[in-house]
């Protein structure tokens, strides 16, 4: 069928964007997209050191400013956004998420000027949303007239922020949540229980609009479930994530959720690690993350874990992905502290980890006051204390006195809520050839006694030859003995979160 968007762009015809093919096609590489053809896959060393990423999680939902999933909750009668809709916008039969998009400007978007940000901030990787669970392109999209190109900003996002990312040596990633969206966006296609408007359908229940909100269909509960998703959504699917990685050749791209629809998802991973294979003389320098815990010994993807950790070292690199406050702007949203974040940074890295840190960027296209400080008190600590975050590996222990517990073997994602602000009498390490990095992650009451380092330890340590202080120009006094390091602090500290060692000779 043909219809019409928001603003009057016809819509694709259904029919052709969905045209029949045996399955996904991918040019030939050294990866077929099979879980044993994958296993070959290793993660690249830029990625193990890099350590730092920042994303920018932005989109029409957030033209409202009223937090996640605003496209899905605005349907849903008694929710919080529903009623922020009715208020701001009106009913949603009258006036749905498609009315919603042409409000998103991004008038004040400086991609320039967020990248020197996140860049003195010490990031090494930047990621920009290619589409979220709204169905809506941030690109220049062959399949889906839905995008950012045709409406709203009428700018390409995603090729603007890469511009500006690899402009100043960042390494360039694009994250897609498109595989839960078929039944993520059913919400749209009900209508109220109750009230003046009883029975009346909304804006999602409309077939000219399908393009954006998919057919009417019975939907699970949880959306990332393929139960009932036809081929046609999921060719869909692989059409648009390989076009993502044909115009714009990220070194990473992250899956929101597990790969999905197994064939389809596998294909689109096989060709990013064959595409980046062909532009870098057969080495693979991509990398994939997704949710799905499986293949964490070897090959496959990078496992991501959202708002969580793991419970000590984990044997491959990992991810965290979190974010300073909620995914998509919301004014109302309390930010973690400085301290939060930091103390988050070094436990991750310390675990083999990766930590990808959404800054949520205004409809306007620009951060906060609030996040401001929060990027500017980043980048004085990453001044003092970045040798011993970017390309370091983890000692033979994390650290002592855990922040957050995690079942033994098992990442734990949405376990950030339990973390408490880590103190001086708790220690990460990280390393880096013969050196060895201990952070105290407090300030300390003029002596630090790092245990771990006795002569007596269990962890076999050799002899310390030389303790320095970041961020500390004079000598420090220092001595190894049966009960640890003991190291008598200056007057002043260095900064002001995690302080960090130097330790040679351990």
């Amino acid at each position: 069928m043909m219809g019409l968007l928001a603003g009057g762009a016809p819509a694709l015809s259904l029919s052709r964007a969905f045209a029949q093919s045996s399955g996904p096609a991918i040019p030939s590489g050294p990866f077929k997209g099979t879980r044993e053809s994958l296993k070959d896959y290793r993660i690249p060393e830029w990625y193990r050191d890099a350590k730092f990423g920042i994303w920018a999680h932005w989109g029409p939902q957030s033209a409202p400013e009223f937090g996640d999933w605003y496209a899905r909750n605005m349907y849903v009668e008694g929710h919080p956004q529903y009623k922020y809709h009715l208020e701001h916008y009106g009913h949603p039969s009258k006036f749905g998420f498609k009315d919603v998009i042409p409000t998103w400007k991004a008038e004040k978007f400086d991609p320039e000027g967020l990248m020197d940000l996140y860049k003195k901030a010490g990031a090494k990787y930047f990621c920009s949303m290619g589409v979220h669970h709204d169905n809506f392109d941030l690109w220049n999209s062959k399949h889906q007239n839905w995008n950012a190109v045709n409406m709203g900003p009428k700018r390409d996002i995603v090729g603007l922020f890469r511009k500006a990312a690899l402009k100043r040596g960042l390494k360039f990633a694009v994250s897609e949540h498109l595989g839960a969206s078929y039944h993520w966006f059913q919400t749209s296609h009900g209508s109220d229980k109750e009230g003046p408007y009883k029975g009346v359908p909304y804006d999602g229940a409309d077939p000219k609009y399908a393009s954006l909100y998919h057919e009417t269909h019975p939907a699970p509960k949880d959306a990332w479930n393929p139960e009932g998703v036809p081929v046609a959504w999921k060719r869909m699917y692989f059409q648009r994530v390989k076009d993502i990685i044909d115009q714009y050749e990220p070194d990473l791209l992250y899956t929101d959720g597990p790969i999905m629809f197994e064939e389809w998802g596998l294909g689109f991973i096989a060709h990013l690690y064959n595409q980046s294979a062909r532009r870098n003389r057969g080495a693979v320098e991509a990398v994939y993350t997704c949710k799905q815990h499986v293949d964490d010994e070897t090959g496959t993807r990078v496992l991501d874990i959202e708002r969580g950790t793991v419970d000590t070292i984990w044997p491959r690199p990992w991810q965290t992905d979190t974010c300073v406050g909620h995914w998509h702007y919301n004014k109302e949203a309390k930010y973690k502290t400085p301290k939060t974040v930091i103390d988050m940074l070094v436990d991750i890295v310390s675990r083999n980890g990766n930590l990808m840190l959404n800054f949520p960027v205004r409809c306007d296209g620009t951060l906060d006051s609030e996040e401001l400080k929060i990027v500017d008190e980043i980048t004085r600590w990453m001044a003092v204390n970045s040798e011993a975050i970017y390309a370091t590996r983890p000692w033979k222990i994390f650290g002592e006195s855990p922040a957050v517990p995690a079942p033994a073997g098992k990442p734990t994602p949405f376990n950030e809520r339990n973390r408490k602000d880590l103190t001086a009498s708790d220690v990460r390490f990280t390393a880096k050839g013969k050196t060895l990095y201990a952070f105290l992650m407090g300030w300390p009451d003029k002596q630090a006694l790092i245990a771990p380092l006795a002569t007596t330890s269990n962890q076999d340590v050799g002899k310390i030859q030389n303790v320095k202080l970041l961020g500390f120009k004079g000598t420090v006094k220092w001595i190894q003995d049966q009960t640890g390091l003991k190291v008598e602090m200056p007057p002043e500290k260095p900064c002001d979160h995690a302080i960090t060692l130097e330790i040679e000779g351990a």
